[in-house]
């Protein structure tokens, strides 16, 4: 018998249309630019919503509200809802007001706000674990079309239905979830502060190994690699036909696609686009068996998988910005990546180098070994044991 199953035997859990049990209310209206500097109130904004199951009342912006506006003024108990997305799974993203605060708050535009009538006995902080539970957010993302941004229908969104269990077990749900919350928040907290630690030493040693003498003697990259440019063809989205063979663009996998230009193993590396400068993802990246790879990334082939790898790592680690040309649209044309001078030492010695950096790189960045795996498993974990308390059966409850 499950945790669930356990806390509700011999008990009824109610299931109610939102809209026969809740009004909802829309965001602020009629604010010009000038009403958000030097506010006499509080408000909750789209990203407050998206990012926090939980309004922080911490981090939120002022706004100017007359006392004779018609505005809806947020309250305790309320769920507050983003109102589209261009995702239309994350239409409908949901944080719950738990904090009775003397603080006048409203909403901001493109959101939407729920309050339940007074008398449903429904938990503010169980609201805000069942709208951000899995079934929920399916059922809530059903409820939003469109086609280059998803907006919630208001009137699909009141035919939703929400359990509500006895406040007992929703006291008891909100108690070991609050639990598994803060023991999970503190694990993720010690492993991302590890992980951070390091990727500073992994910078470190890369830099140390990477740090060579004008002796050593260096060569340009044309001169390492054949460049394989001229056999990349992209593919318009809407003539994609859909497969399991990646199809990499500037910055890694765009698309799967049914069939492949290339198979083996060679370097990716960023032709255009603004990551060549803010580098948040790697600008050089090697790939693996079959693939298509289009025009906003150069491909490279080496004889070797240690001439491959150290290339890609010495690439990582330097400023690449004499290399670019264009400032609204930053570009690596083939002629200056050919010109990228790279060292050239022994053999033997960029082995070693790759052997270690290597071990570092699958510590750090890896999603499948090291650090990283353990915060997704803790993660995933969490989410397993939010879903089994939330989850309810329609099939032997009260309606």
């Amino acid at each position: 018998m499950s945790e669930l199953e356990k806390l509700l035997e011999g008990v009824a859990v109610k299931w109610k249309i939102l809209g026969d049990i809740s009004e909802i209310y829309g965001g602020l209206k009629g604010k010009s630019k000038g009403d958000f500097t030097d506010g006499n109130a509080k408000y909750v904004s789209y990203k407050n919503i998206f990012y926090n199951i939980e309004v922080d009342f911490n981090n939120l912006d002022g706004v100017k509200v007359e006392s004779d506006e018609n505005q809806y003024e947020v309250k305790y108990g309320d769920v507050l809802f983003t109102g589209s997305s261009e995702v239309a799974t994350e239409a409908g993203m949901s944080s719950a007001v738990t904090n009775n605060s003397n603080i006048k708050l409203f909403l901001n535009s493109f959101s939407f706000g729920l309050r339940f009538n007074s008398d449903i006995e429904i938990l503010p902080e169980f609201s805000k674990y069942l709208f951000r539970s899995h079934f929920m957010r399916k059922e809530i993302s059903k409820t939003a079309s469109g086609v280059t941004r998803f907006n919630v229908s208001k009137k699909r969104f009141k035919k939703l239905q929400i359990p509500i269990p006895p406040l007992k077990i929703q006291k008891e749900i909100v108690r070991i979830l609050d639990t598994f919350t803060e023991l999970t928040t503190e694990l993720t907290t010690e492993l991302t502060t590890e992980l951070t630690a390091r990727k500073k030493q992994y910078k470190y040693y890369r830099e140390q190994l990477l740090t060579f003498d004008e002796k050593i003697g260096f060569d340009s990259l044309e001169k390492l690699a054949e460049n394989l440019d001229s056999k990349r063809r992209p593919i318009a989205s809407g003539l994609r036909e859909s497969g399991d063979i990646p199809y990499y663009g500037a910055s890694g996998i765009v698309d799967y696609v049914k069939n492949y230009i290339f198979d083996g193993d060679y370097l990716l590396i960023s032709e255009d686009g603004a990551n060549l400068l803010a580098r948040k993802t790697p600008i050089a990246f090697s790939i693996s068996g079959k693939s298509w790879v289009n025009n906003h990334a150069h491909i490279l082939k080496f004889e070797t998988y240690v001439e491959r790898r150290f290339v890609e790592y010495y690439l990582s680690s330097i400023d690449l910005t004499p290399y670019i040309s264009g400032a609204a649209q930053p570009k690596l044309n083939k002629r200056n990546l050919n010109s990228i001078k790279i060292p050239n030492p022994s053999f033997e010695d960029k082995e070693r180098i790759v052997n270690i950096l290597d071990k570092f790189d699958a510590l750090t960045t890896s999603i499948s070994e090291g650090l990283p795996k353990e915060i997704e498993l803790r993660k995933k974990q969490y989410e397993y044991y939010r879903e089994k308390l939330l989850t309810f059966s329609k099939d032997t409850v009260e309606v």
